[in-house]
């Protein structure tokens, strides 16, 4: 299809609690049943191989077994591929938890590490803070990328100095609770407004597994969004297990930014 605009897939599974290979397997089966062409852009949750959690010993990508899943993704659909993992140095290190973002033939694009680590569910004591933004190129989309990672989505900061290193695409992924979901798709919009970029938001579905006391886990209602950079929902998930899909039109973003330039009359000593 020569006018085929790039489309972005936002991958929203049911992740199966410190089970990688599941994982993986069940992001290929979702996957096959959209229509991603190469070029397109693949987006999946924080943490998708392995859920939220803290036990480094199982969850370190150290091996990096999702790291070549990510890449072989990516050359198997031809598509820009982003995912979060585990990376510490050893099992019992202070370990980071970052978005990596491939593209075809074995190309790491970029490891952003998550900024806002999640205190009240003691992230903090596990993990450290990252401290660089990260943007790269989708190609196809003609787009500047800035991946960013859940509570990140808090702290519009962030995003305002994305904004400075050229982003025109936030893609976050996240393990949101259902708890805050009005939370989750009110930020998200607030981020496209107020940067005037597109955004991805990518959640799972499902729960955590039993707590120690026999208590539920935590449960995750998806809710994922693609978000025009004038604030209109282009594509928004239920709470089911799928891909979200749909054409990213760089015009649009260039074509508002001119109109109603807010983007660059930001106060840099307000930021």
């Amino acid at each position: 299809m020569q006018n085929r605009l790039p489309h972005a897939h936002l991958v929203q599974p049911d992740i199966r609690w410190e089970d990688p290979a599941s994982n993986h397997e069940q992001v290929r089966q979702l996957l096959d049943k959209a229509d991603v062409q190469p070029g397109d852009f693949i987006l999946l949750p924080e943490m998708f191989a392995t859920g939220f959690s803290f036990n480094i010993e199982q969850t370190n990508d150290k091996s990096g077994d999702t790291l070549s899943f990510l890449l072989e993704l990516a050359d198997e659909t031809g598509a820009i591929v982003q995912g979060g993992r585990t990376v510490s140095p050893c099992h019992k290190c202070i370990a980071k938890n970052v978005m990596t973002a491939v593209a075809p033939q074995q190309k790491l694009l970029s490891e952003y590490a998550k900024h806002h680590l999640f205190s009240p569910a003691g992230e903090t004591e596990r993990f450290e803070p990252g401290d660089t933004i990260e943007t790269y190129m989708w190609p196809a989309a003609e787009l500047r990328v800035m991946p960013a990672v859940c509570y990140d989505l808090r702290f519009a900061e962030l995003f305002g100095k994305g904004l400075k290193a050229g982003a025109q695409l936030i893609a976050l992924g996240a393990c949101w609770p259902s708890v805050r979901a009005h939370h989750w798709r009110a930020l998200l919009i607030a981020r496209a407004i107020e940067t005037q970029a597109f955004v991805l938001g990518v959640n799972r579905v499902g729960s955590d597994p039993a707590k120690p006391d026999g208590s539920p886990g935590l449960p995750y209602v998806g809710g994922s969004l693609i978000i025009s950079p004038t604030g209109e929902i282009l594509a928004e998930a239920g709470d089911q297990p799928g891909v979200l899909s749909s054409p990213i039109d760089a015009a649009v973003l260039h074509n508002w930014r001119s109109k109603f330039p807010a983007w660059r009359e930001r106060i840099a000593s307000l930021a």
